[in-house]
């Protein structure tokens, strides 16, 4: 069994543009791909801080230092530029893994320049008794 868990967040980016008539995705600022560890075309939630809106799909490298934050396609109905987003990574990860996990955190600021890269790490779960 695996488990669908978060492996890289990038935290409060302000989007950029919004393009409904590109081909679908999420265009990020290549040099915030690399400080989270998202690779191009990982599958990536984005969740609008102002209205809850979440949506699914593939991150996209834009040019390094641009600070693009673009959402493309059907998304471009619910994400507007200058919107707060928070970008999390998907991957699919065995239990046996969960315990050496530690997800990135990317802080930016609001032209999507890094301000500070963290890792979380997991908290044990104790059992409790009945």
């Amino acid at each position: 069994m695996q488990i669908l868990a978060c492996t890289a967040k990038i935290h409060r980016a302000t989007v950029t543009e919004a393009d409904l008539n590109y081909v679908g995705s999420i265009t990020i600022d290549e040099a915030l791909l690399e400080a989270s560890g998202i690779r191009p075309f990982q599958m990536v939630q984005i969740t609008n801080v102002a209205n809850g809106t979440r949506w699914r799909t593939y991150a996209i490298a834009g040019k390094r230092g641009s600070g693009d934050m673009c959402l493309n396609g059907p998304p471009a109905r619910h994400f507007q530029k200058g919107d707060v987003i928070i970008v999390l990574a998907e991957a699919l990860v065995d239990p046996s893994e969960f315990a050496a996990m530690s997800p990135v955190v990317v802080f930016v600021d609001e032209h999507n320049h890094v301000t500070t890269v963290q890792r979380h790490r997991a908290i044990p779960i104790r059992a409790t008794r009945a």
